[in-house]
This record gives structure tokens, C-alpha cells and sequence, in this order.
């Protein structure tokens, strides 16, 4: 298993770092609101809409009645990442909401709000456009990096906390800037500082570096996952004009944050404890997280807290395990009393 580093991101050639023009049938339009199906609004047992939120449109999947449990997806992907985890938490009696954050599959491509307090607010606002008091958030990679700053930020609205493949923020911070081998384990994050660069490596060849990063972040446990069909639906979600650069955007701020007030300001108001039982899972073969690094994050909870360590699984354990991982999420979400 190799890990990409920085020089992955490097120039390419000429190519548009918006993504190629959409097609003019919009049949085929590469839209999250476009027809049916479609690259973004994939066909199964949940239903697609949009909810208003934080000053944007916000592209949601649902299926099920019950508590509400909103799932929130990493890089590179988008909300298809949670399809296993949805009708496992619809046939388990939970309301599940899997979302696209800001910029990616079928939300709305600002151009600014990519900070992860915004983005946070994005999925406590998606949480009040659902008419639900509370949530349990669900978050992996990015998506579990907001589930964080979430809970801390809007502890009210955050039922319980599950976090998947990230540490922290804090933790995170600290070990990218301190831990040499989650630096370059994390060496993509450094080679998105650069401008429009990373956009175009991300786009050449119908976006065959989404489907590489996939597979070498993957563990060699399950070789089904990723298949062919799997990785072209992530190259054609990215494939939508400006989702490269958005997607790229919340790591350009964590970095170019550090030093600056905001970025102080957000370390800072993150030291505040985590206050909602939480669950952290994570892959042990994982390549672009390591283990110690995520490990540590218990002592940001003061709240029950219990880690669980999936062996021989890399960074989408909800992917490369998706049994293993819906069962540990559903009964650790239906015990009234989650040990520490």
C-alpha cells in the first residue's frame, strides 16, 4: 500500500480547474439537481431534496422514521459514502440523513464559508431545517472533523457524537505540525495549499487521482471495496464544475489558518470539552490517518467515550466494513448508557 504525497498534486498540464463544461442535455447534466439518477442523486430506497441552511441549499438523502441520525461524508466523496449505513439505520427504527457539505454533489458552491466554524454551522442549521430538536452526527474524514467542531460549538443540537477516521481538531493540529509520520501520512493536505494546482491534478483523466487516492487509502482486508463502478461514481461526483476547488477549500484554511487570528481564535474555542457521548472508530491499517494520532482525542470528551479499533481496515471503515461498522454504529446508538 502506498501513501500519496504532495508531489501527487502536482502540475499535470493544461486543464480547466473548474471541471469540464456540463453537457447541454440535461438529462445528462452533471447537476445534483438535474434528472434522475444522475451523477449526484443516485437511484435507491431513500428519497432526494434540498433544505435551506446557514444561507445556503444543502442537497440531503433520507430514509426512515424515527431518531434523527445525520451522516456527514469526507474527502473525496459525497453523500453516496453512507448508502450501507442509511438503510441499516432506517431498518434499525432511526431517521437517517446522509448530506453534501458545502461545495460538494448537489449543494451549493459558494465562494467563501469553507472555515470549519461556517461548516459547522451548515450542519446544525440542516439539523433545525429538519424540524428535529437534536441529532446524532455521524461523521467520517471531514465530515468527522465538523462533527467535532459541531458538538463543541452547538453541544444543544448534538444528540451524540460519532466520529470515524479523525482526530479532534486540536489533536489533529498537533500532530500534523509535531508528528513527522501523520505529516507525511497527511502530505495531501500540504500539496492542497497550492493554487488551482491541486484542482487540475484532481480533474485530468476524468478524475482518475479521486479513484487512486480511494484505493490507497483503502485497506487490503476487503479487495471488493473499492470496485470499478464504485470509483466512477466518486471520479463523476467530482467531475462537477467547481466541486474540486470546494472540496479543496476547508484544508486550505486549516493551514493557512494556523497563524492567523482565525485560525488561533478556532483552536482556541475548540479547547472547550466534548460534552455528548461519543463513539470514535477507526481503521487500524488506515495510511492517511494514523492510529495514534486519533487515539488521543479521549481526553477532549468529558462524556462517555468509547474507541473502537477495525482490524485490518484503512480510511473508510463504513465502506470496507460496512456490516461490521452499521452494527457497532446502531448498538452503541440504542444503548441508554454508552460506557466511557
Amino acid at each position: 500500500m502506498t501513501v500519496p504525497d504532495s508531489r501527487a498534486f502536482g502540475p499535470t498540464g493544461p486543464a480547466d480547474p473548474e471541471g469540464p463544461a456540463a453537457p447541454s442535455d440535461p438529462a445528462t447534466a452533471p447537476s445534483g439537481r438535474g434528472a434522475a439518477g444522475g451523477p449526484v442523486r443516485l437511484d435507491g430506497p431513500w428519497t432526494h431534496r434540498d433544505v435551506a441552511a446557514n444561507g445556503a441549499r444543502f442537497h440531503i438523502a433520507e430514509l426512515g422514521e424515527g431518531p434523527l441520525v445525520l451522516l456527514l461524508h469526507g474527502f473525496p466523496q459525497f453523500w453516496w459514502t453512507w448508502r450501507h449505513q442509511m438503510t441499516a439505520l432506517a431498518d434499525a427504527g432511526f431517521r437517517a440523513v446522509a448530506m453534501d457539505l458545502r461545495g460538494v454533489g448537489g449543494s451549493d458552491r459558494t465562494p467563501r464559508g469553507y472555515d470549519p466554524a461556517n461548516l459547522a454551522l451548515d450542519v446544525t442549521g440542516v439539523i433545525r431545517s429538519l424540524g428535529e430538536p437534536d441529532a446524532a452526527l455521524v461523521g467520517h474524514d471531514l465530515g468527522g472533523y465538523l462533527a467535532w467542531t459541531a458538538a463543541v460549538m452547538r453541544p444543544k443540537l448534538v444528540r451524540r457524537l460519532v466520529v470515524s477516521s479523525m482526530p479532534h481538531p486540536r489533536r489533529w493540529r498537533s500532530s500534523m505540525l509535531s508528528d513527522f509520520a501523520q505529516s507525511r501520512a497527511g502530505s495531501y493536505v500540504w500539496g492542497f495549499q497550492r493554487p488551482w494546482l491541486p484542482e487540475r491534478q484532481l480533474l485530468a483523466d476524468d478524475a482518475a487521482l479521486v479513484g487512486n487516492l480511494i484505493q490507497d487509502w483503502a485497506g487490503p482486508r476487503t479487495p471488493e471495496f473499492p470496485d470499478e463502478e464504485t470509483l466512477d461514481v466518486y471520479r463523476r461526483a467530482m467531475s462537477i464544475p467547481s466541486t474540486a476547488h470546494c472540496s479543496i477549500e476547508p484544508y486550505r484554511w486549516m493551514v493557512r489558518s494556523m497563524a492567523r487570528p482565525d485560525g488561533i481564535q478556532f483552536n482556541r474555542r475548540m479547547k472547550r470539552p466534548v460534552r455528548v457521548p461519543t463513539l470514535h472508530l477507526h481503521g487500524s491499517l488506515d495510511p492517511a490517518v494514523r492510529t495514534r494520532s486519533s487515539a488521543g482525542s479521549g481526553q477532549y470528551v468529558e462524556a462517555p467515550y468509547r474507541w473502537r479499533l477495525f482490524d485490518g481496515v484503512g480510511h473508510f471503515p463504513h465502506e470496507e466494513d460496512p456490516i461490521g461498522f452499521s452494527t457497532e454504529l446502531i448498538n452503541w446508538l440504542k444503548d441508554p448508557e454508552p460506557d466511557r
